[in-house]
């Protein structure tokens, strides 16, 4: 008989944060905190907005007479830290700085770790990211680029993509390091990744491979992007913009709503239509990509995501797709779970708890007032 072990669980992202209080399997409290983009934006380093995230996030204790004391662990979704294999991982000052100051790639997400590290110093309890998105399981041929100054990173929703793999295992009456499954994570980012025995040995990047999406401009022609960024219309800032934040969808139609593009195809209208086909069609020619990487022995293929709530577009996917393996779907995206479930296993003694990679530095608190800076 497990102990009913009491976690709270962050999940941070652009505009908002998911928060949960857990007691063994079951989210007893759940809450979602939302921010305005504009109020955001007047900070600026995600190390400033550090003071307003921990200030909201002991109000949902508070108003939901939670006594953090009490908690066994405090686990974050993690951020694009140092790359390396999936799992659970001690959050200790490397990892924090390194993600604050986006050493390795900036995004929202970083302020998790820093909140979990801050707490379980002061409230006394471990502190752990599980499976970051810079989970780097690549085979040794997935590093090569085609140039030697560039090599390719693995940067995906590792989180959700092996909460997903995990769970076709189960119903498949296996274990994930038993299977070989194409999992599509499609949501504002997309990612195709191909797990074999448990491992992610490919995949596009989050950022700057594989189909465009509601909001990235996804691989591109390289030439053409050069000749795009010495062609002295747009600062690099503006590029870099286009590729992620304004890219995909919103580049056509200037929303990155789906559901708005879906209902201007209802509406008739054809270049909506061509284009939603289009991305569903690069989403399925990364999948067949994958399936050439697990050589044809595939247990199934897996759309997951926000958009794989959408049946038009699994189903246009699906086309593309079904004589590869069975197409599995699980829409929606149940991060706060999937972080409950890998705290759990540490606390169970399941999986072992890693450290986060590197050279030993003597550590220091992370200041809620100030950035941190480089030692």
């Amino acid at each position: 008989m497990h102990r009913e072990y009491c976690m709270l669980v962050i999940n941070v992202g652009s505009t908002s944060t998911k928060v949960a209080w857990y007691q063994g399997n079951d989210s007893v409290v759940t809450e979602t905190i939302r921010y305005r983009s504009e109020d955001l934006g007047r900070y600026s380093s995600l190390s400033e907005q550090l003071p307003l995230h921990e200030r909201d996030l002991l109000e949902f204790l508070k108003k939901n007479g939670i006594k953090i004391e009490g908690a066994d662990m405090i686990v974050s979704r993690g951020g694009l830290g140092r790359p390396a294999p999936a799992g659970a991982y001690e959050i200790d000052e490397t990892m924090c700085r390194d993600l604050l100051e986006g050493k390795y790639g900036k995004h929202p997400s970083a302020l998790g770790p820093a909140m979990a590290l801050n707490f379980s110093r002061k409230y006394g309890m471990p502190a752990v990211v599980v499976d970051p998105p810079s989970t780097d399981e690549f085979h040794p041929p997935a590093r090569f680029s085609g140039l030697p100054e560039i090599e390719r990173k693995s940067a995906l929703h590792a989180l959700n993509q092996k909460a997903a793999a995990r769970r076709l295992a189960g119903d498949l009456k296996k274990k994930y390091e038993e299977v070989n499954v194409i999992v599509a994570h499609l949501g504002g980012g997309i990612t195709v990744g191909a797990h074999r025995e448990g491992m992610v040995i490919d995949c596009t990047h989050g950022l700057s491979e594989g189909p465009f999406t509601p909001e990235r401009a996804g691989s591109l022609p390289t030439t053409d992007l050069v000749e795009m960024a010495f062609s002295g219309q747009l600062e690099k800032k503006q590029i870099l913009s286009r590729l992620v934040g304004q890219g995909g969808f919103f580049a056509y139609f200037g929303t990155s709503d789906v559901e708005k593009v879906q209902d201007m195809i209802h509406a008739g209208d054809e270049k909506a239509k061509l284009v939603y086909e289009a991305m569903a069609y690069q989403v399925a020619k990364e999948i067949g990509a994958m399936s050439v990487v697990l050589k044809g022995k595939i247990d199934g293929i897996i759309l997951t995501g926000a958009l794989a709530k959408s049946e038009m577009m699994t189903k246009a996917i699906s086309e593309w797709i079904r004589f590869i393996a069975p197409v599995f779907i699980y829409p929606g995206e149940d991060e706060i779970s999937a972080l409950a479930e890998g705290g759990l296993r540490v606390l169970r003694k399941e999986e072992e708890l890693k450290r986060y990679p590197h050279c030993h530095k003597p550590e220091r608190t992370i200041s809620s007032q100030t950035s941190l800076r480089k030692e």
